[in-house]
């Protein structure tokens, strides 16, 4: 489970900047939250609240790009920039990352210092007692123009590690040469709608993307399809269907496509789900994303939660990670969200608001950090009177 992570100098945040799950022991001790492996409590769900332009969707981003960096830097061109951005009035420093989350049992912490033309240091931590070891450090060396690698337990052959490309992640690259740990965290789970770029707006393609998931899960397809079934939106039932479909050369071949299926009294009637409303397939999309992390554990990045769909969705969807029928391995979600009713279905320690400074920096903070907010405070009420700051200046 993910315990924090902290950027400095990147996109809008200059000043270091810390999310944590971690929670303290005023808070409630509910299924909004569970205990790791390390013994940590930490809260299941973290909502991002704020104004237009304060930089909610920048407190993402981070994360998605450290899950690409991690997993997939490897297989980017041995010529391309790594995809950072930092403050504009810090274009000459590095963008700094550390995220602390456990795995099997320990845990961890990983730090990147990164410009767009290289990695200037990357770093692997673990717990060991109440200190942090390093499982291997990589720095940048001016001088020698390359790196000095120390490793410790690691297993990654260092004359293969020493030719590790600045453009690419260390665990990345040793998942390539099968070292065990580095495939186990490259495979680490993350599923988002973020990239560098932002959130990726929906469209028909990602209705299919959706459509290929469920034809090849059909515990996922099920589940699924009885969940938009009981949130009332007029369906009695979601199917994928394969059907030969011509490409481009002609020739036909086998295509997933959804139908929603209609049904009164004895008449039943099928609609390709591109002729359903756009909060249908909103979902449809969304529960593709949200259902594996569900069943298998990890952490969802979602960006504008309630795009396309009505603010009373967000209690049934939130309830997937509440409920240890659903979300039997604790998974996680972070998402911002412009529906501010959800003020009303999380504690204080469950919001972070964002807003601008007059440098034109974001800063980010969480709810319970501000002094005098009680449990029993109306947060949905306080917030929109503007005693918590972070709302539009209109």
């Amino acid at each position: 489970m993910l315990h924090s992570y902290t950027i400095k100098n990147f996109l809008s945040f200059g000043v270091a900047t810390e999310v944590s799950f971690r929670l303290n022991k005023h808070a409630p001790r509910n299924d909004l939250s569970a205990t790791d492996t390390t013994g940590q409590r930490l809260t299941k769900a973290m909502a991002v609240i704020g104004p237009n332009g304060s930089g909610k969707t920048n407190l993402l981003k981070p994360l998605a790009f450290l899950g690409w960096f991690v997993s997939g830097s490897f297989r980017s061109d041995p010529k391309a920039r790594i995809p950072v951005q930092a403050h504009f009035f810090g274009a000459d420093q590095v963008s700094e990352f550390e995220i602390e989350f456990d795995f099997d049992g320990r845990l961890w912490r990983y730090e990147l210092a990164v410009t767009p033309d290289r990695v200037v240091s990357e770093a692997l931590h673990v717990k060991t007692s109440r200190l942090f070891s390093y499982v291997f450090t990589r720095e940048w060396l001016e001088s020698a123009q390359g790196y000095r690698i120390k490793q410790q337990d690691f297993g990654f052959n260092p004359r293969e590690a020493e030719k590790v490309r600045e453009n690419a992640s260390l665990i990345s690259t040793a998942a390539q040469y099968q070292v065990p740990l580095a495939s186990d965290f490259a495979s680490l789970s993350l599923t988002t709608n973020v990239n560098y770029l932002g959130r990726q707006h929906f469209h028909d393609a990602d209705v299919m993307t959706a459509s290929r998931f469920f034809a090849n899960d059909e515990p996922a397809l099920r589940q699924m399809s009885a969940l938009l079934q009981a949130w009332d939106l007029g369906l009695a039932e979601v199917t994928v269907e394969m059907l030969d479909i011509p490409n481009d050369k002609g020739e036909m071949q086998k295509v997933p496509l959804p139908f929603g299926m209609h049904r009164h009294g004895d008449r039943t009637a099928k609609l390709p789900l591109f002729q359903e409303s756009s909060g249908t397939q909103s979902a449809f999309v969304l529960l593709s994303r949200l259902l594996p992390v569900l069943r298998d554990g990890g952490l969802a990045v979602i960006d504008e939660f309630e795009a396309d769909l009505h603010p009373h969705m967000l209690t049934p969807i939130l309830d997937l990670f509440f409920s240890p029928a659903t979300n039997p391995n604790n998974a996680q979600i972070i998402f911002t969200c412009h529906s501010v009713e959800v003020l009303n279905l999380l504690h204080k320690s469950q919001i972070t608001l964002v807003q601008k400074d007059e440098a034109c920096g974001s800063e980010a903070w969480r709810l319970d950090s501000m002094r005098g907010v009680r449990n029993d405070d109306n947060l949905y009420a306080k917030y929109m009177a503007g005693a918590y700051g972070a709302i539009p200046n209109v």
